[in-house]
């Protein structure tokens, strides 16, 4: 019987804490809010309010100080440096289509190549991307392609030609179906279709032109070498354009974007802890920038998996060898993501209606989980730093103390008898699930030191002064 009184207080609680809410957001807004269902109200609102308030909300979004002067030319710096890097690629690939035009343009080189320009014109079009990283890969894998494909085409056109029109026919057409079912198959393979998808296509494409046009031409081998020779030429324009004019090297945006990640979610997690401490009256209806630092690391995994695939590539350039640990640069990714699947969960948590309403509950303990946070972020930024400027940071033993050592304090201020004397027990489990995500990345935190300590190793980092 007990236990459906406990229910029956806790529903009735629940349902006031939302009336108060509702009461004090028409004081706030001080419009009329039409009464409909909590699960559809709370994402909810008149659609032509929010097109007039589009650039309301946008700007109470925005911290004050991110109008200041240096966050403005900061911004602008980031966005002009970009353009630049377009441009620039885009000047690179004007410069390999005029060099692979003199083929065509001038009378001797024509009189070597031919028709079979055409190749070469289409090899640069095809191959050239942004990076160095990207064409060097891609072109390594055309040429792979195109080398076995032809080969094979070669060999399967020669075979046919001994036979007659019928026994060439068949021997053309089991060729072609069982290569291309190899060819495909092995394009579903997950790492063969990470690292060799494009080579697998192009060897599909090569072989059954080369094998099908043998059936018919005299002069297989001839054609199969004018155009190799010709894609061979488009292949060094590119590289030669893409490594020696101002390289644009996928390693450094990896290294760039992952040393960076270790700032977004220190950002974070200082917003959620100011925000959750914050006073009810001084609260916005908008979530400041500063707390979605996540969703930029959220959402990276595809766009770093793409960039450590291109900077396997690379050859040996500035800080970064030829082995370079890009796959723990991918892990590191990994952790850092997971970190902020967390830090989405206390962003969640802070948002919530159920948690304490009274400021009075919630500034029990302020202290320590600011300073719980406080020392998440800085340890963060450390280790962001000792990426980017490949030096090593103070040990992890050093870290993982201070952590400990905060969430000593933290539980000693926050006890499990503290949590379930309060007056309404929602509000002592909304403010132990704030606690417990705390703890959660402070556990993160440590495995990241570790991974990062270990990359210092392998990558061969600065000692620390």
């Amino acid at each position: 019987m007990s236990i459906y009184m406990y229910l029956a207080r806790t529903s009735f609680a629940t349902q006031t804490d939302h009336r108060i809410l509702r009461e004090r957001r028409e004081n706030m807004a001080g419009v009329t809010v039409i009464s409909i269902p909590n699960e559809v109200g709370k994402n909810s609102s008149i659609r032509n309010e929010n097109e007039i308030h589009d650039i309301e909300k946008d700007t109470r979004s925005i911290p004050e100080s991110s109008f200041s002067t240096s966050s403005l030319l900061h911004c602008l710096k980031k966005k002009l440096v970009y353009d630049h890097k377009k441009l620039i690629h885009s000047l690179k690939v004007g410069v390999a289509l005029v060099l692979v035009s003199l083929l065509y343009l001038i009378d001797p080189l024509y009189e070597q190549v031919g028709e079979n320009a055409m190749w070469a014109i289409m090899t640069v079009v095809v191959l050239f991307e942004y990076s160095a990283g990207a064409t060097l890969g891609k072109g390594l894998n055309r040429g792979l392609g195109t080398v076995l494909g032809g080969g094979l085409g070669c060999l399967a056109a020669i075979l046919a030609q001994k036979l007659n029109w019928v026994g060439s026919s068949i021997v053309i057409g089991a060729t072609i179906f069982v290569i291309g079912v190899a060819a495909t198959y092995s394009r579903l393979i997950p790492y063969f279709k990470k690292k060799y998808d494009y080579g697998a296509m192009i060897f599909i494409l090569t072989f059954n032109l080369v094998a099908v046009s043998g059936l018919q031409g005299e002069k297989v081998l001839l054609l199969a070498r004018e155009r190799l020779a010709t894609i061979v030429i488009g292949f060094a324009i590119c590289v030669f354009t893409s490594l020696l004019v101002l390289p644009v090297w996928s390693s450094d945006e990896l290294h760039s974007s992952i040393a960076t990640k270790f700032e977004s979610l220190a950002s974070s997690i200082e917003g959620c802890s100011e925000e959750y401490f914050k006073p009810i009256d001084r609260k916005s209806n908008e979530v400041t920038r500063s707390l979605d630092g996540y969703l930029s690391v959220l959402n990276s995994k595809a766009r770093d998996e793409i960039l450590g695939n291109f900077a396997r590539w690379e050859p040996w350039h500035g800080r970064f060898g030829l082995y370079h640990p890009w796959e723990k640069y991918l892990h590191i990714g990994q952790l850092l993501r997971e970190m902020a699947a967390t830090n989405l969960s206390l962003k969640e948590c802070i948002c919530s209606p159920r948690q304490p309403s009274t400021i009075t509950l919630r500034c029990s303990m302020k202290e320590p989980c600011e300073a719980v946070a406080s020392l998440l972020a800085c340890s963060l930024r450390e280790l962001g730093d000792s990426i980017m400027q490949m030096k090593n940071c103070q040990p992890r033993e050093l870290i993982v103390a201070k952590l400990k050592t905060t969430c000593f304090k933290l539980n000693t201020s926050v006890s499990v008898t503290k949590l379930c004397t309060t007056e309404n027990n929602t509000d002592g489990l909304a403010m132990a699930t704030f606690v417990f995500l705390l703890m959660e990345m402070v556990d993160k935190i440590e495995v990241l030191a570790k991974e990062v300590e270990e990359l210092g190793g392998i990558a061969g980092f600065e000692p620390q002064q």
